[in-house]
């Protein structure tokens, strides 16, 4: 019996965009408000003062200012932005 191999599409030809995650404005840099600070999959890092949450877990500034990252507890961390006339900014 002659048989014809079939020809299928392959099952591994997708491939994505990277999504540009990670730190994009560092301790002690200044920030506008609205400014994107982290971009993140869930909260390694939580939003401290001044900072706001997006629904896909990206860290922005609400204020301008200075960002500052703090620790919380043992190993926990969050990420604040102080205007220049904030006494902790000091």
């Amino acid at each position: 019996m002659a048989h014809k191999k079939g020809v299928g599409s392959s099952k591994n030809g997708r491939d994505s965009n990277g999504q540009r995650r990670g730190t994009k404005v560092y301790a002690g840099q200044s920030v506008s408000a609205g400014s994107i600070i982290v971009r993140q999959v869930g909260t390694p890092i939580k939003a401290g003062n001044n900072v706001g949450m997006g629904k896909d877990c990206t860290l922005f500034a609400k204020i301008d200012g200075e960002v500052m990252y703090e620790r919380v507890g043992k190993d926990g961390k969050k990420v604040s932005v102080y205007s220049q006339t904030h006494p902790k900014h000091n």
